[in-house]
């Protein structure tokens, strides 16, 4: 993510620098994933790999390529389904049939890549979601593997943070906590004790972040007014968020959050 979106240097639209990159506007990248990666479907490991590659393409998020050795190829049924990317070439595709069970075109290959892709040749891919889990070492993965280039970085912040809705005072704290992630704006997370205790309520709404874990959703209820999912949290966050432990990030698109040196 970092590399390829919104300013990275393989983005559309970099960053400035004192350098240039002499290619296309739309680049790749094929760089080792540093970890072994398994997935399984319908009690059975798809792929086990030690030796998998992210593919950084511009605007994309990385995906992750396997040796085809790596992968269990008795599993898999070849269709008929065809795409094509101009960056890359033609891809065939194939579905993953466990028992009754069958995931329609859910690997997919460059088995004939455009020379500007070359190195693509003898590596398959996965749609995340057609597997049942993925294994990052012994760890389960949800959303997508962790980009070795993006990272999440909290710090406790002395400044005043105050959340408002038009002229309404929602939140005035200085125990906030400042959580800066790679390509995405600053978020300040306050404490919860410093919201109203009757303010928020839990929605329905979750959401997944592999590099902060898993978000519950808050509806702000105030007199006369109600702002579904104006706030998250992460109850049990990863290890790069464990400060935010406790607190709420209010969406900055539907209040209005100032910090104050």
């Amino acid at each position: 993510m970092s590399l390829t979106v919104p300013r990275g240097p393989l983005s559309g639209k970099p960053a400035p620098g004192n350098f240039t990159i002499d290619g296309p506007a739309h680049r790749l990248l094929f760089d080792d994933f540093p970890r072994r990666v398994r997935a399984t479907y319908a009690g059975e490991t798809i792929l086990d790999t030690d030796r998998g590659k992210l593919l950084h393409e511009t605007g994309l998020l990385p995906q992750l390529y396997v040796p085809e050795t790596d992968i269990r190829d008795d599993l898999l049924t070849p269709t008929h389904h065809v795409t094509y990317c101009p960056f890359k070439g033609a891809a065939r595709y194939w579905s993953v049939t466990v028992g009754g069970r069958s995931a329609e075109n859910a690997v997919w290959a460059y088995a004939e890549p455009k020379r500007a892709a070359s190195w693509l040749s003898g590596y398959r891919a996965f749609y995340w979601e057609s597997m049942d889990g993925w294994l990052d070492e012994e760890e389960s993965v949800a959303g997508h593997l962790r980009d070795p280039y993006h990272r999440v970085d909290v710090r406790h912040t002395g400044r005043r943070v105050r959340v408002l809705l038009g002229s309404d005072v929602i939140v005035d704290t200085d125990r906030a906590e400042l959580l800066s992630e790679t390509g995405l704006p600053n978020r300040f997370y306050v404490p919860r004790d410093a919201v109203g205790a009757d303010l928020l309520q839990p929605s329905n709404t979750t959401t997944v972040c592999p590099y902060k874990g898993s978000a519950t959703y808050w509806t702000l209820r105030l007199p006369g007014r109600v702002l579904d999912d104006a706030a998250w949290s992460y109850d049990d966050p990863l290890e790069s968020a464990l400060q935010v432990r406790g607190h709420v990030c209010f969406d900055h698109e539907q209040l209005t959050v100032v910090a104050e040196n």
